[in-house]
């Protein structure tokens, strides 16, 4: 770490603003459709773990399984 010497005088830290409207924000899915696969089943499993936390008798695990079959072209 840099020493600070003892005679500066402290900074000031300017606040930033900006007002926008909803219009001017990109949207969250153009984000995440840029994202691999990977990192967006991540952030699916990082969100439902965080929201399960708050739900003390819900277990963690998914509460159906299903059965992908395929149908014969009869």
């Amino acid at each position: 770490m840099a020493d600070i010497p003892a005679t500066s005088e402290p900074r000031m830290i300017r606040k930033v603003v900006r007002v926008t409207t909803n219009q001017d924000q990109p949207s969250d899915y153009q984000y995440w459709i840029t994202r691999p696969i990977a990192e967006r089943l991540d952030a699916v499993e990082m969100l439902r773990q965080s929201y399960l936390s708050f739900l003390p008798d819900v277990p963690t695990r998914l509460q159906r399984v299903y059965r992908v079959t395929q149908q014969s072209r009869d």
